[in-house]
């Protein structure tokens, strides 16, 4: 399904790259504000660890502030504006692969030919702008959610690892406080995920959506254990693969010559990598609309077919 409408394997890897970079303009700027602020160079700022370089801006911001106020505005309306770009842009992602889906029928099962592929094809640039257009709004509340589930878990988990260590814990409820959240977090995608499915399929509002989506656990909670277990091997496999180009890459950095290269060779990594994730992602929406497909199914079909009922009453005009 996403091999067949991979146009929007490419919108999609531009709006995340999109959002990520206008995530970073703020904290790029909270860097000059502070370098202002305490009269520090940008450039010895960057220098610093990670972690120095968190702590440095956040006391020097706490320390004053209106420009803690200015940085933290300037961040929420960045988030705010960006979340909603993505929104729209998966409105339309999501809407593409569920008329694929609908007009391939079962295109799971053999045999794979092109032009069954091909039948699965149904992305226009009108079509992708219809589709965000009736998704958005819903998708803008299911994110709204999404949003205020991710600040309730991150000051969840921000207050039990402050409590463990003002209370002298060791690193290992550090880890295990950090593998939880981590897992909690991936539950939620998922149901973020499915939600965005159901919510395309069944043209449904959110709430709907999330009695669909319970219904679907339900009957298919296997199938979609198993199919999300096969999509987190293939992500940790990818990352794996794209830190063993970076690696590769930073030797060949060392070379004569050969270094100049780098650079290209870096932008091109960083768009297969870009690519090769969003199309795991899409690739997980198609696998996930085949299962619901079953259950939609199941769900329409009537409890008795018409022979049940001519063995039961006999009577066709009955029936």
């Amino acid at each position: 399904m996403a091999a067949a409408n991979w146009p929007v394997v490419i919108i999609q890897a531009i709006a995340d790259s999109v959002f990520k970079t206008l995530i970073a303009m703020p904290l790029i700027g909270g860097i000059f504000l502070v370098a202002l602020v305490v009269g520090a160079e940008p450039g010895e700022l960057m220098s610093l660890a990670w972690r120095d370089l968190v702590a440095t801006i956040v006391a020097s911001l706490m320390s004053r502030p209106a420009v803690m106020v200015a940085f933290l505005a300037s961040l929420a309306i960045v988030v705010v504006g960006g979340s909603l770009f993505v929104f729209l842009v998966k409105g339309g992602t999501v809407g593409i692969l569920v008329r694929g889906e609908r007009t391939a029928g079962p295109i799971e099962r053999g045999p794979l030919h092109l032009h069954t592929v091909g039948r699965a094809s149904t992305f226009s640039l009108e079509a992708f702008e219809e589709c965000a257009r009736s998704l958005f709004p819903r998708y803008a509340r299911l994110g709204v959610v999404l949003m205020a589930v991710y600040l309730a878990s991150g000051a969840g988990y921000l207050t039990a690892v402050l409590t463990s260590r003002s209370a002298g814990a060791g690193w290992w409820v550090m880890a295990l406080f950090t593998s939880a959240f981590v897992a909690w977090i991936t539950v939620i995608n998922l149901l973020y995920l499915l939600m965005q499915i159901v919510i395309a399929a069944e043209d449904c509002s959110v709430a709907s959506a999330s009695t669909h989506v319970a219904a679907f656990l339900r009957r298919k909670r296997r199938q979609v254990a198993a199919v999300f277990g096969v999509l987190l091997a293939l992500v940790l496999f990818a990352t794996g693969a794209s830190l063993l180009a970076t690696a590769a890459l930073g030797l060949i950095a060392f070379v004569p010559l050969l270094g100049l290269t780098v650079l290209p060779l870096q932008l091109v990594a960083w768009l297969f990598r870009g690519l090769v994730f969003q199309y795991i992602g899409l690739s997980s929406v198609g696998a996930y609309l085949a299962l619901y497909r079953g259950v939609s199914a199941a769900a329409e079909r009537p409890a008795f077919s018409d022979a049940d009922l001519r063995d039961l009453y006999g009577d066709p005009d009955v029936a």
